[in-house]
């Protein structure tokens, strides 16, 4: 348990539920609205207002303050918070947005702009070349006539020119609306081009906190790489600067929450002042006062996030009670952020970090003292008791929300954390000291940041090591159905815990699940086949292969997959330290994604790219990861061989070059661009084609280039665009697609995939055979498959 939760909570027995029914009223009331339409507002009201009458009449003392808190509640839900839905789905901008409208929008920014990560094709932007800010429209007008809207908009824009806009600001811009996906109070989504005009200033203190967020950065430029951009995380939520491949490994291993600045991070920070406080001998009155001011420049310091918020109410009113001389359950206070939280603003109702964090400190105020009770009567010591029971909790009430937003679950969450846990408190003091100080002082800032550094380190190390144990990750149903499933699952695995057969059973079903699942994932036959020649990794939607040469430990990486760490990951099983060279067929963001993740822990010698230089993002990501990592970047042509012990590769194409302007607008034209490699190895034979279509197929077709092969990877993850002529002039034995599970692409083809099998090839997938590896004997080619599909993206 926190130490701010600690503070104020004398036993776990002592809660005080009367504010609950209404907390739920206001939380279930708005999400229904929000959900159905403004009349489920209306009527979830409407019944808790009866309910609160019929309390009322029977007279019962004990309950008469639940009876208030409820009447208001639903009085609040039926009127300002229904009537407010109801003005946003009729907002004049939604029915600017479902006509796809262009208009000139005045707006204030509510909050910091939020990086958009994704992996896509030319057409889309990707990486973190976009951001998302939640504004509040001052004026709308359509070709100088003015709309009548107050409501709200989320921009979409490039960071160029927004991605330093603060709360507070204001701006004017040209927008093309959209539709919103609904369940919010947004009244349209405008997709921006150009830079903001008209922009003033922000307030002071959001400057202030701007320069001191971006004075933590600094510090940490003296770290490496990926303690440097954990740190802001951990203090801040401010995961700008981390590599990808740490986020994801931080998801997998269940460990997000710590970025996700919330009631830990408050509590860590007001439990310090209370302590210094209480070391100086300072009356719990001053010591509140102390503890609120942090609090106040806390949270503007990080900006006001749903979890924050709601934090900073219960932190609030916690602090309150100690000043007053009433330190009473932590549970109404809860209960009465959420109250508050969801009347002032009810999009907060719908918003899965503010459910993660009120279930989080549910779990913590009303489950983790039990069981922390408990194991100290079966002889565990206090300190590991609690250890054990606040990871436990908070996994079993939060594993649902999770699911039914992820569609997975962690399994490694409860040690990962356990572990994890010793260091939170010192690296966030740590870091919020080392942000206050530095500006004024860099040299004792800098100090701060070294100091947190073991403790971020550790972090990531425990981070790395989860993510990567066997069955880390269990694939779950999404969705409402998914969420409830996993919480149906987890009560009845309470309930039965409390009964002795039933803990019997229990033990035997997971000595029988280890039995089945521990031999099939972790004894099985190692990974990679001895005498591997090419392995397709799977990388989830984008390509990445893997060819030996003859001296151990040395392989040429064609494309890195749509983000960092599936490459990585494949490398390592393959035991590939050295990359001689990584070839790059195309720069669309699924096959220069992982490009980072290639460097870690291995010696790279070079990284090759073909002719284009679209689009235009991805070329100075390409030159400046080679210019960071003092590798060259050499261009292929046609014509060139490069030769390697037992690996030699020829440069087909591409023959099919277009001009640069035509590329950035093409997809298409990129695509046709790719490398063409024939790759001579220990099995044969290897025709690897990128993303080709159909003009550059036929183009190779035409110019008559020797195009036979053993082994074939099939152009563009199996898309339809393929000649039914090429694939049969390839003459290949097996054909493997490079393709993620449930991609909204369509691929790979079935009318692709039943040319294959006309010419009597024999198909692999990642999406159903995980990596796949080719390797040499007497009567050719033969593909074995590592049968562990990475799970459909999140």
């Amino acid at each position: 348990m926190s130490l701010v939760e600690r503070e104020f909570v004398p036993a776990w027995r002592n809660h005080d539920f009367r504010l609950v029914p209404a907390a739920f009223v206001a939380w279930g009331g708005t999400l229904a609205g929000l959900r159905l339409g403004w009349w489920a507002a209306g009527i979830s009201g409407a019944v808790a207002v009866l309910l609160s009458a019929v309390m009322l009449a029977r007279r019962r003392t004990r309950w008469v303050g639940a009876a208030g808190a409820l009447l208001v509640l639903g009085l609040v839900v039926a009127l300002p918070t229904a009537w407010r839905i109801r003005s946003a789905e009729q907002d004049v901008l939604a029915q600017a947005a479902a006509r796809g409208m262009t208009v000139t929008l005045r707006v204030e920014v509510t909050e910091r702009p939020r990086p958009i990560h994704s992996a896509g094709y030319a057409d889309q932007q990707a990486g973190t070349r976009s951001v998302a800010i939640d504004t509040r429209v001052e004026a709308a007008t359509v070709d100088g006539r003015p709309l009548d809207s107050a409501g709200r908009v989320l921009l979409l824009a490039p960071v160029a020119g927004w991605g330093g806009l603060l709360p507070g600001q204001e701006v004017t811009a040209l927008a093309r609306l959209a539709p919103t996906r609904g369940g919010e109070l947004t009244a349209a989504v405008a997709y921006l081009r150009g830079p903001p005009v008209d922009v003033t200033a922000a307030p002071w203190w959001q400057r202030a906190a701007a320069a001191l967020r971006a004075g933590l950065h600094e510090l940490c430029a003296v770290l490496p790489e990926e303690p440097a951009g954990l740190l802001p995380g951990l203090v801040l939520g401010d995961t700008s600067a981390l590599p990808q491949q740490v986020e994801q490994e931080f998801t997998e291993s269940g460990l997000t929450h710590l970025m996700a600045v919330s009631g830990g991070n408050v509590a860590i920070i007001c439990g310090a002042v209370l302590l210094l406080c209480r070391l100086l001998r300072i009356g719990p009155r001053v010591s509140a006062v102390a503890a609120g001011l942090c609090l106040c420049g806390f949270l503007v310091l990080v900006g006001p996030a749903p979890s924050v918020l709601r934090a900073g109410v219960m932190g609030g009113v916690a602090l309150l009670a100690l000043g007053l001389g009433r330190r009473g359950s932590a549970l109404p206070a809860l209960a009465f952020s959420v109250c508050v939280l969801v009347a002032w603003d009810p999009v907060m109702a719908a918003d899965f970090g503010f459910a993660l964090s009120v279930f989080a400190t549910a779990g913590l105020v009303l489950l983790a003292p039990r069981w922390a009770d408990s194991l100290v009567r079966r002889g565990v010591p206090p300190g590991y008791a609690e250890g054990i029971a606040v990871p436990l909790a908070a996994f079993v009430v939060t594993a649902p929300v999770i699911a039914g937003m992820a569609g997975t679950v962690s399994l490694v969450s409860v040690v990962t954390n356990v572990l994890a846990a010793p260091v939170v408190a010192p690296v966030t003091v740590l870091g919020v000291l080392a942000t206050v100080v530095g500006p004024w002082w860099p040299g004792a800032g800098h100090v701060l940041v070294h100091l947190a550094d073991p403790e971020a380190r550790w972090l990531i190390t425990v981070a790395r090591h989860g993510a990567r144990a066997p069955g880390a990750v269990l694939t779950w149903p999404g969705g409402w159905w998914g969420g409830l499933c996993a919480a149906g699952l987890l009560v009845l695995a309470v309930v039965a815990l409390r009964f002795r057969r039933a803990r019997i059973l229990v033990a035997v079903a997971l000595v029988v699940v280890l039995l089945l699942v521990v031999p099939a994932r972790v004894l099985k036959p190692g990974w990679p086949p001895g005498g591997w020649a090419m392995v397709e990794c799977d990388v989830g939607q984008g390509d990445a292969v893997v060819l030996a040469t003859a001296e151990p430990g040395r392989a040429v990486v064609v494309d890195t997959g749509p983000e960092p760490g599936p490459v990585d990951e494949c490398l390592r099983r393959l035991g590939v330290d050295r990359v001689p060279l990584l070839v790059l067929s195309h720069l669309h963001a699924d096959h220069i994604g992982g490009l980072s993740s290639v460097f870690e822990g291995r010696a790279v010698g070079a990284i090759a790219v073909g002719p284009g230089r679209a689009p235009a993002w991805a070329w100075q990501q390409v030159s400046e990861e080679a210019r960071t990592r003092h590798v060259p970047l050499l261009e292929l042509s046609e014509g060139q061989q490069l030769e390697w012990p037992g690996l030699s590769l020829d440069v087909l194409g591409p023959r099919y070059v277009t001009a640069r302007s035509a590329a950035e607008q093409d997809g298409t034209a990129i695509n046709n661009s790719s490398v063409v490699l024939r790759a001579t190895t220990s099995a044969g034979r290897v025709l690897l084609t990128g993303d080709v279509e159909l003009a550059a197929q036929a183009d190779l077709l035409a110019e008559g280039v020797d195009l036979h092969a053993d082994v074939l990877k099939v152009p563009h993850h199996g898309s339809r665009y393929s000649l039914p002529q090429f694939l049969a002039a390839v003459g290949a034995r097996a054909a493997m697609i490079s393709v993620g599970a449930g991609n909204g692409y369509g691929h790979p083809a079935k009318s692709t995939v039943d040319v294959l099998g006309t010419l009597g090839v024999l198909v692999t997938r990642t999406d159903v055979d995980g990596d796949t590896a080719v390797l040499p004997s007497d009567g050719g080619p033969v593909v074995a498959r590592r049968g562990e599909p990475r799970g459909p993206p999140r």
